[in-house]
């Protein structure tokens, strides 16, 4: 159910944050997901570290947190979907700039994510 009702959350989220994006910044990239995938990369290496060492009490909220509300924000296959549609539409430099940035954003966001985490923990 903690899954179900993250995924719900995240995927609505995920929805606003794409329309809101798409009205502000137009449909040059998709903007939506790139955002709704660097938070999300943030936010998981964050709450991974956040979580670690409170052992068992923390499963329900990994749970609702990370598989569900991040698992349905982040979105792999969108992410795919539109390099294949920029690709298609002749739009393959914009299409291996926003590849690139999500993947590097990404890594580094979940590592930055996972440092703040164990910085706070540690205080």
């Amino acid at each position: 159910m903690l899954v179900m009702l993250g995924g719900a959350l995240g995927a609505a989220g995920r929805y606003w944050l794409g329309g809101w994006l798409l009205k502000r910044m137009g449909d040059g990239l998709p903007w939506g997901t790139l955002a709704a995938n660097l938070a999300g990369s943030f936010l998981a290496g964050f709450i991974a570290i956040w979580l670690e060492q409170r052992g068992t009490a923390a499963l329900p909220w990994r749970a609702f947190l990370v598989v569900g509300v991040l698992g349905a924000l982040t979105t792999y296959s969108s992410l795919m979907l539109e390099c294949l549609l920029l690709a298609r539409g002749a739009r393959s430099g914009v299409m291996l700039g926003y590849l690139a940035v999500t993947l590097v954003g990404g890594l580094s966001l979940v590592w930055l994510g996972a440092q703040l985490a164990h910085s706070l923990r540690a205080a």
